[in-house]
């Protein structure tokens, strides 16, 4: 337990936003949230972690020490953009989201021309769930060491990568070209290897040349059930990814592809009318054939 109150806000109460909320309120942090679209399930949860939800921006932020910006990739520049004018001296906006190095740049750069606040380039490098706080974060720009100091106390397993803004998240979208794109082929191979009925030799194939995967276990069930519940959120990550390959010149053929295969997954399951939670428990073989149905 931390020993003072930290007044944090959060923008955005999706899935990180909600376990922030009510982990930083288990620390002791007096937390507030703004969500455009309050939902009642949203309001439970807030009321569940004593966390007050708002859909007022400028009150939001008017208090706040603390800052997470934890939306889509593809909101990260327009929520900065929002943000700016209505920060002030003496606040930190973590900016957790999925973004390319140039979006991250130009976020910092509309919150430094608005206001005197301080932008904090944050690349989430693992899944939020099940480690919460102690996700590990890595943190870029001019004003990373003096946030990183006020992350500590309040149980963040965060280390300062660069003092140059992009390259934490150059690291983060890098690396999801092949975390992403691992998921996507892990669809489109076990979907087509269950058409054909050989999906048992198929993956004992992929055990006898990486056994230490678990291709054998749960591999298969996990990494297809990222894309079923967070295709979403992983396709506009990856449209994120194709701007950072592009920026330095390298041509995102896979990255492209990964955008397509996770968003199609996505796209097939709301033509079905399939919620991720239908789903659970998550055995890959038998949600594939509800998304999809049979041969």
């Amino acid at each position: 337990m931390t020993t003072f109150t930290p007044r944090v806000t959060l923008i955005g109460f999706g899935e990180v936003g909600s376990i922030l909320a009510q982990a930083l309120s288990a620390q002791g942090a007096c937390v507030t949230a703004y969500d455009q679209h309050i939902t009642p399930a949203m309001a439970a949860t807030a009321e569940r972690c004593g966390c007050t939800l708002t859909e007022q921006l400028p009150a939001a932020l008017a208090d706040a020490e603390l800052i997470f910006s934890v939306v889509t990739a593809a909101n990260t520049l327009a929520v900065a953009t929002q943000c700016a004018p209505l920060l002030r001296a003496g606040q930190y906006f973590f900016d957790l989201n999925s973004a390319a190095p140039h979006t991250k740049r130009a976020a910092a750069a509309a919150i430094e021309q608005a206001s005197d606040a301080c932008y904090v380039e944050v690349a989430v490098m693992a899944p939020v769930p099940p480690k919460r706080l102690q996700t590990p974060l890595l943190l870029g720009g001019p004003a990373a060491a003096e946030g990183g100091a006020r992350l500590q106390p309040l149980g963040f397993n965060a280390r300062i990568h660069s003092d140059r803004i992009g390259e934490a998240s150059a690291i983060k979208m890098c690396r999801s070209v092949m975390i992403k794109g691992l998921e996507a082929l892990t669809v489109e191979c076990l979907h087509a290897a269950r058409r054909y009925g050989v999906e048992r030799p198929v993956l004992d194939s992929l055990h006898a040349s990486f056994p230490s995967l678990g291709w054998d276990e749960r591999l298969p069930h996990y990494l297809i059930s990222r894309v079923a519940e967070h295709g979403q959120r992983r396709a506009e990550e990856m449209g994120e990814v194709v701007k950072t390959l592009q920026d330095v010149g390298v041509e995102p053929h896979q990255s492209r592809a990964t955008v397509l295969s996770q968003q199609g997954l996505v796209d097939a399951m709301k033509a079905q009318n399939i919620r991720y939670s239908q789903l659970e428990p998550f055995v890959w073989q038998q949600a594939l054939e509800a998304i999809y149905g049979k041969l």
